[in-house]
């Protein structure tokens, strides 16, 4: 993992945010749960999963964990013309996280990505 990947993303519906925080971990979005891992992504990442994946979806949040607290069921994996993008095998803790942030949507129904504080960004 370089040092650009020491925090990872997951765009989810905030009830689903809230029920995972009550269980204590979130299982996966059905395309998640079809595909085998939950698909998280880095923080270059972000605009353009929330614009392919989560466009016209209100009542988004963005939550960020430290990849490294995840251990060996965080994975990095290239795809998207080699990217390396960061599939976890497993449920992903909801105490884990260490930062969310409501996405509001633009007029034309695409998530906005919060000013990410510096140590995110990374």
């Amino acid at each position: 993992m370089t040092a650009a990947a020491r925090t990872v993303f997951k765009i989810l519906s905030r009830a689903d945010w809230t029920a995972a925080e009550a269980l204590g971990s979130y299982a996966g979005s059905p395309d998640d749960v079809r595909d085998g891992f939950i698909h998280l992504s880095t923080a270059s990442q972000l605009d353009g999963t929330a614009r392919r994946h989560f466009a016209g979806q209100p009542n988004l949040v963005l939550v960020a964990f430290d990849a490294a607290a995840l251990g060996p069921k965080l994975a990095w994996e290239p795809s998207r013309g080699g990217a390396l993008f960061p599939p976890l095998y497993g449920p992903l803790p909801a105490a884990l996280a260490v930062w969310q942030a409501a996405l509001p949507l633009a007029d034309d129904g695409t998530p906005l990505i919060p000013e990410l504080p510096e140590a995110l960004r990374q």
